[in-house]
């Protein structure tokens, strides 16, 4: 028997102390997160790490979004624990946290074949594009819709929009990218439709999360803050069926890796007239 063999993997809570370890096991990945990124999911939600002789060498975080609906994410395994189960072992200790609560988690290839032993089904792909962000052309938008910059008396109408687009509650959420972050609000005749927020993340700066009533909608919003970073790196992440994949490939953000949504439990019930365009982040939905 190895000492491998009888070494004791032991979880507990994540705590801020634990950040500079996480963004370690990050930067193994190839992951872009860094410190800042990871202490701001942690404020938001929560999350538990696998240690082995004092050592982390497992990750994952949860986000819960009203009383029906969590997320799970940064799920990582150091690669000398991977193909020992502990990946298994921290999902279903957190998924043991949110019993009788719908969980999604967007999976890479490798975390799919778990993910689908413990019960999640696929929604769809989520597909990453990024680039240095080139000078953009206008969106032509309809008569009478414009883009503005956010203000004080937009916060309930665009908290509204967001749940509806995902069909979770994401007004927590919401105030907190604002904390960080920058919106501007699509508007048709004065009645706000969209909005986008643009915050620093990862290499550069991430687009999202991205409500429009339409793609030409999603389009203004994304190319306004593109314009604006013009020369600087920006990812949005956008799931496969809006079309917007081949429009980001056009004006120079291309496709960098794509992951699928899967869901376990009832999955959530977004609303009709308006749509999730861009991803707060992959971990966030």
């Amino acid at each position: 028997m190895t000492v491998q063999d009888v070494t004791k993997i032991v979880l507990r809570d994540m705590t801020e102390d634990d950040i500079p370890s996480v963004a370690d096991l990050c930067f193994e990945q190839q992951w872009p997160h860094r410190e800042e990124d990871l202490e701001k999911l942690l404020a938001i939600g929560g999350g538990m790490v696998a240690e082995a002789d004092g050592k982390i060498c497992g990750t994952i975080m949860a986000w819960r979004f009203g009383q029906s609906f969590a997320m799970f994410g940064v799920i990582i395994v150091a690669v000398a624990q991977q193909g020992k189960g502990l990946g298994r072992q921290m999902a279903e200790a957190m998924l043991a946290r949110f019993e009788g609560v719908t969980v999604l988690v967007n999976a890479t290839d490798e975390g799919i074949p778990l993910y689908s032993k413990l019960g999640f089904v696929p929604l769809g792909k989520v597909l990453q594009h990024q680039g240095t962000a080139p000078v953009q052309p206008l969106v032509e938008l309809r008569s009478g819709e414009r883009v503005r910059p956010m203000g004080a008396a937009d916060a309930g109408a665009l908290e509204t929009l967001y749940s509806s687009a995902t069909g979770m509650d994401r007004k927590a959420l919401l105030d907190a990218l604002l904390a960080d972050g920058s919106a501007v609000v699509l508007c048709r005749e004065h009645v706000q439709t969209g909005f986008a927020v643009i915050r620093r993340f990862g290499r550069g700066w991430l687009i999202g999360p991205v409500i429009a009533p339409d793609a030409i909608g999603a389009k203004a919003l994304i190319a306004h803050w593109l314009g604006t970073q013009t020369g600087s790196f920006c990812r949005v992440d956008v799931p496969e069926a809006t079309g917007l994949g081949p429009w980001l490939e056009e004006v120079g953000l291309p496709e960098a890796g794509r992951v699928t949504r899967m869901v376990y439990g009832p999955a959530p019930v977004p609303g009709e007239d308006v749509a999730i365009y861009g991803l707060a982040a992959q971990a966030l939905g």
